[in-house]
């Protein structure tokens, strides 16, 4: 209780009272076809010991050098940009419980929950503390709840990684949706998605660090924002789309990684020590007009199939360049190619 009380006192602004989407009767967002998971392939399996989310291997590489960190007791932040993450000297299968628990405690449910690849995934939930608290709502409300609605859902994507060092890193990462009229006569909706919110990450990771035993007054300047900005940029080298990052290798996988997260693609898995990751990605049907693959989330028909891509992270010095490989691993220069490019740039600006 006291975490509880605490965690809602850090809040500066507007406050959080996620109710999931899942938990109350009605319709409720489904998951968009290019978020449903496939088969995973036998080669992306290591070998050897059974896979869980604290022997999960990630590479030997060498310690992070972030803008800037702060430490707590085990925990460090690292933040680059708008982007925050929490490095603990804990191993993985210490901290899954609690964070799972922590998700449910603060009102979501669990879609994806896989100590195999260290992911965990909430279901779309409302935030309930945006709706108008007038008298109305406080009488009525109470009796019909289902009469109000914010039209807006967020969802959220946890992802464990051990370190060289045996801790582990934790990232969240955001994806929100909006309900907008179709027509002028304001009868007919449709859900798109809405910018990510960093501020919402931001507050999620202070919460969860109360979880995690962190002084409350420790954790209100934590999070402070950080001024310098990292230069990313879209570009063609060899005739291939590609992005440019002016960060080394620690800090340029970390920030892909966070932005794919964000930007709504699966990570199916990851190898750091070869700085790839394996991703799926929807192309957009250039015959229907909603945009990208979040057009229709209570349909699946006629779904695009998801196609499997590499996102190779290669750096020398402090200079990193982010390309789009095909399944095989041969460079990629299709129109998905230069969108997924596109994306990624945008989101590292």
């Amino acid at each position: 209780m006291t975490l509880t009380l605490g965690a809602c006192s850090i809040m500066d602004g507007e406050k959080i009272d996620y109710k999931s989407a899942g938990a109350k009767t009605g319709p409720s967002l489904d998951v968009p076809p290019d978020l449903t998971q496939l088969t995973r392939d036998s080669r992306y399996v290591v070998p050897g010991a059974p896979i869980t989310a604290s022997n999960y291997k990630v590479g030997q590489v060498a310690a992070a050098t972030p803008t800037a960190a702060s430490s707590l007791g085990d925990i460090r932040i690292e933040r680059a940009g708008t982007q925050r993450w929490l490095v603990i000297n804990r191993p993985a299968d210490q901290l899954w419980g609690p964070v799972r628990d922590f998700w449910q405690q603060n009102g979501f449910l669990l879609t994806e929950d896989q100590a195999s690849l260290g992911i965990m995934e909430t279901d779309w939930a409302e935030n309930r503390a945006k709706l108008p608290q007038d008298i109305i709502r406080s009488t009525l409300g109470k009796v019909f709840e289902s009469l109000y609605s914010t039209g807006e859902r967020d969802k959220f994507r946890t992802r464990l990684e051990r370190n060289a060092s045996g801790g582990t890193e934790i990232y969240i990462s955001h994806r929100g949706m909006i309900e907008v009229y179709t027509n002028q006569a304001k009868d007919q909706t449709i859900w798109q998605p809405r910018p990510t919110d960093p501020e919402l990450e931001v507050e999620f990771l202070r919460r969860l660090m109360l979880k995690l035993g962190v002084p409350s007054d420790d954790v209100k300047t934590a999070l402070l924002p950080e001024t310098a900005k990292s230069g990313a940029r879209a570009t063609t080298i060899n005739n291939q789309p590609v992005v440019q990052m002016d960060d080394g290798f620690d800090r340029a996988w970390r920030r892909v990684g966070l932005t794919l997260d964000r930007t709504g693609f699966t990570v199916e898995d990851r190898d750091r020590s070869k700085g790839t990751y394996f991703v799926r990605y929807v192309a957009p049907n250039a015959d229907k007009k909603e945009p990208g693959f979040f057009s229709k989330l209570f349909s699946k028909e006629n779904a695009t199939p998801p196609l499997q891509y590499r996102i190779a992270v290669v750096s020398a010095g402090e200079s990193t360049t982010v390309s789009v490989l095909n399944a095989s691993g041969a460079p990629e220069s299709s129109a998905n190619a230069q969108r997924i490019v596109k994306i990624i740039a945008d989101d590292l600006k």
